[in-house]
């Protein structure tokens, strides 16, 4: 049974537009015509510049800061689009917020990774395309399809090239005990060894580096994370690698760069020498520094989108 709409049409809120137009750009299709903008007391006011009526549609937002300001575009327009009766509404989410409040950590905890979940769900949407998400089991969270997509495969081609002279060198490092999932993904697909950073946390956005597992001394190591927020532990591990360790250079990956203050003069001041992200959440061109190379996600994104509404499987994107 065919469930896919018409043809295809990628809308997009205020969140990140750049990338919503690369990948238009990359499937051939012009951005959908609509404005996002607010009344005078905050509200959203959205106006919707074409018909959508039995079409595929696929609305590019990102749940990043302001999130709860994107969150609200994303339910306005997702709800706009099925009383506009479009054949079926796709949320493409490329970093998902709320998602690393997705278990009780403590007595009376709200679960905020489900709310927005059901949200989501109760706004319209049919099918959620998202990447890397803090915690995998999110996608449980919702009762409609999710396509998982994951940021190593764009990461490592990348680090690949750059170390190509160099790889029998190199060594793949976990900042913390979260990570080693996503690490050793990473390791594999590098062909290096792993190493583990093992620290403890007092208290939020505070780390303690206590201890490394592995032998990174004279060693080029790449740091694997899913998100860096306020870059405290990527910037303790980093120092602790070079103090500690011995290692002879360090670099850094993730997928989300939410780079909360005081991020920035983090990274810039500590032995990191690259910082790698993908552009999920995107930051103005006068807000970033020399460190921080960004890679595009719009040609994975454009892929599932095809292979989603020719119903192909989007597994292949996995590997």
């Amino acid at each position: 049974m065919n469930l896919h709409g018409k043809d295809i049409k990628i809308f997009t809120a205020n969140s990140n537009r750049p990338v919503a137009q690369a990948i238009a750009r990359t499937l051939g299709l012009p951005l959908g015509k609509s404005e996002v903008t607010a009344f005078a007391d905050g509200e959203i006011s959205l106006s919707i510049g074409e018909s959508v009526r039995g079409s595929d549609v696929f609305v590019v937002q990102s749940t990043s800061k302001p999130v709860n300001d994107h969150m609200m575009e994303l339910l306005i327009m997702i709800d706009a689009f099925k009383r506009a009766s479009a054949g079926r509404i796709t949320a493409v989410i490329p970093y998902f917020g709320y998602a690393r409040q997705d278990r009780k950590a403590k007595a009376r905890d709200p679960i905020s990774a489900k709310l927005t979940a059901d949200l989501i769900t109760a706004a319209g949407a049919d099918r959620v395309l998202t990447m890397d998400l803090h915690a995998a089991q999110i996608q449980g969270f919702f009762n409609i399809p999710v396509d998982h997509l994951l940021g190593v495969p764009l990461l490592v081609p990348y680090f690949c090239k750059k170390f190509a002279h160099c790889k029998d060198d190199m060594v793949i490092v976990s900042p913390d005990l979260g990570s080693v999932t996503r690490a050793r993904k990473f390791a594999e697909k590098f062909d290096a060894p792993l190493a583990i950073i093992d620290k403890r946390r007092p208290k939020a956005n505070v780390s303690e580096v206590m201890n490394i597992i592995g032998d990174v001394k004279g060693k080029r190591v790449i740091l694997v994370d899913d998100m860096i927020d306020t870059a405290g532990t990527l910037c303790n591990a980093a120092r602790a690698l070079m103090e500690v360790g011995k290692a002879e250079e360090v670099y850094a990956c993730a997928t989300h760069g939410v780079l909360s203050p005081p991020a920035l003069e983090r990274i810039a001041e500590s032995p990191i020498k690259e910082l790698t992200l993908l552009d999920t959440i995107y930051r103005e061109p006068e807000n970033r520094i020399d460190k921080i190379t960004y890679l595009s996600v719009a040609p994975v994104f454009a892929e599932a989108i095809e292979r989603i509404y020719k119903d192909k499987p989007v597994s292949p994107l996995f590997v």
